[in-house]
């Protein structure tokens, strides 16, 4: 779908989640939604900018770092080179694994920690609401190349 053929239709979401509607948060929104792999700030910025020429980086920043205050987005990290991807927070979560070389990410399809939660949860007596998993390496291509 179209991103800006989807703008304005989120109103009820943000109130929900006691955020102010914005044309800046919905476009951001929007561009994570429909996006099948966790993106870097700079790619958001990229894709908005096709939208809206006048938005900024330190915008694109702002906007996420309310998404994840919110539980909206999460925030996935490759460590060895200081990047932060986005993705929003989907109840039909998955993981990923990360390429530390070209930054590739490929998604495992499916949550494989359901049961270990459990498990957690019944040897710790914790109530666990949630967990991140990043798995990082090499892609065949990057591997190739070493």
């Amino acid at each position: 779908m179209n991103v800006v053929e989807n703008l304005g239709n989120n109103r009820d979401f943000f109130k929900k989640h006691g955020i102010k509607h914005t044309k800046q948060r919905e476009l951001i929104f929007e561009i994570l939604k429909n996006s099948n792999k966790p993106l870097s700030a700079e790619e958001v910025f990229l894709k908005s900018k096709e939208v809206d020429d006048s938005i900024s980086l330190s915008t694109i920043y702002r906007v996420l770092n309310t998404f994840i205050d919110k539980d909206i987005v999460v925030k996935l990290s490759i460590v060895e080179d200081n990047i932060s991807m986005f993705e929003l927070n989907r109840v039909d979560h998955g993981h990923h694994l990360l390429c530390i070389k070209c930054k590739k990410t490929v998604d495992i399809g499916h949550c494989p920690l359901g049961v270990y939660e459990n498990s957690l949860e019944e040897t710790t007596d914790f109530d666990i609401v949630g967990h991140k998993l990043e798995i990082y390496g090499y892609c065949p291509e990057c591997k190739k190349k070493k």
